[in-house]
């Protein structure tokens, strides 16, 4: 048995990158997984090679995370499918480079937006679902997992909505951490470095867009040059991580958030 062995699990930007990645690894280890995101064609993919593999263990729904109405859909989906909403992965983000002086208003509300308000929504939402639930047998009624970034620890130039964005990624972990402890709930999340994703990609072009990188590649060999493990992520390096903090060993953890960088920031 695997190490969420019938745990139901739904993860948002799940379609691609480090959020598909999520959600594959939760299937090999016997959750069952429904993968959402707001490109439903892309997410239906994913989660038919999952099926695959997996068979009737994953699912998928088309969702914005920042509307309400649609999180509500998505939570009941999993549930009507699965039978309970154990996890909730709270990883869809978005990133739009801008140098400091040209962010405007319609670009910190795109990030913050999704960022912040998305991370929000699907916070509260998978809570009342777990507090109508009930603490399992081992007094955990279900555990929110949030994805921070190397940006949640300090501000960049070119991405300062994105920065703090992430920066409220991790104060809303606190805070919910706080308050739903009484309910048999743990907050956590995860604060990835630069991984190799098409999100970097797009960042790289976007970063070159505005003169701040004069070639593709350029962009990640600086972020990366201080990694102390020598080298960028895969999706696959943060996995081993949020499959911990979706399993029970991680239990008695609440309102923290684990750095998945390589050494590249130390605090």
């Amino acid at each position: 048995m695997g190490r969420v062995a019938d745990r139901v699990c739904l993860v948002t930007g799940a379609a691609r990158g480090i959020g598909r990645a999520i959600g594959e690894a939760l299937l090999a280890e016997g959750a069952k997984v429904c993968f959402a995101d707001i490109d439903g064609q892309g997410v239906a993919a994913v989660a038919e090679e999952s099926r695959a593999s997996h068979g009737a263990n994953a699912t998928h729904a088309a969702l914005d995370v920042t509307d309400r109405t649609q999180v509500r859909a998505a939570i009941a989906h999993t549930v009507g499918t699965f039978g309970r909403l154990d996890v909730k992965f709270n990883n869809a983000g978005v990133n739009k480079p801008r140098n400091f002086m040209d962010v405007d208003e319609a670009n910190w509300n795109f990030i913050m937006g999704v960022n912040g308000l998305g991370c929000l929504i699907g916070m509260q939402e998978a809570a009342r679902q777990m507090i109508a639930q009930g603490p399992g047998p081992e007094g955990v009624a279900g555990k929110i997992v949030n994805t921070a970034s190397i940006a949640s620890r300090q501000g960049f130039d070119n991405v300062a909505p994105y920065c703090a964005s992430k920066f409220a990624v991790v104060s809303l972990t606190q805070s919910g951490a706080r308050d739903l402890a009484k309910h048999g709930i743990t907050v956590t999340g995860f604060a990835p470095g630069v991984v190799r994703t098409e999100m970097w990609e797009q960042v790289d072009q976007d970063l070159m867009e505005i003169g701040a990188a004069e070639r593709p590649g350029q962009a990640m060999e600086e972020f990366s040059a201080d990694i102390l493990k020598g080298r960028v992520a895969l999706p696959r390096d943060i996995t081993g991580t949020t499959t911990y903090l979706a399993s029970r060993d991680s239990d008695y953890m609440t309102g923290q958030i684990v750095m998945i960088d390589g050494g590249m920031t130390l605090v």
